[in-house]
């Protein structure tokens, strides 16, 4: 049986720079249910594993997304402009070291957040705008065979957990 890697906040945690979860936000609860009776979700904070408190002042990829970071051509940036990229690129090593430890191949990450985002992130000019792209936690794990998903792709999260276990 095979475990899967899941944002903190999505399992209702209170942990997203605001305080809040966003339990709300995962459209497919039969899945998760499921999941949980099996014993294969390993909650983790990639934001919180790296030191950052709650409440914190939201932080956004500027100057490129999540590779980008990592390589060190972009930096994550708070809201009243302190850089904080250690704190992500921290937590992204510990959740994979996690993924490792546990031999974890599935993720289900927050999409939008600067770790977690799968598909989508804030343009890094705090507007509230999208763009395409990867967060920081979600680069690290897919570089190293970890395969993430975001709350919507539960379906497909199932798909690849079936084609791991035959």
């Amino acid at each position: 049986m095979h475990r899967i890697l899941v944002s903190a906040c999505l399992l209702g945690f209170h942990v997203r720079y605001n305080g809040t979860d966003a339990a709300s936000a995962w459209p497919d609860l039969e899945a998760l249910n499921r999941w949980q009776a099996e014993g294969r979700i390993v909650s983790f904070c990639p934001e919180l594993a790296g030191g950052f408190p709650v409440p914190r002042p939201p932080a956004e990829i500027v100057g490129g997304q999540g590779r980008d970071v990592l390589s060190g051509t972009a930096q994550v940036i708070e809201a009243g402009g302190n850089p904080v990229t250690d704190y992500f690129v921290r937590g992204a090593r510990l959740a994979l070291a996690q993924a490792q430890r546990l031999g974890i191949r599935v993720a289900i990450l927050k999409e939008g957040s600067p770790s977690c985002g799968v598909h989508t992130l804030y343009s890094g000019d705090f507007s509230g705008t999208l763009k395409a792209g990867r967060g920081v936690t979600t680069e690290l794990l897919e570089q190293h065979g970890v395969r993430v998903f975001s709350e919507a792709q539960t379906a497909q999260a199932q798909t690849y957990l079936a084609y791991l276990e035959r």
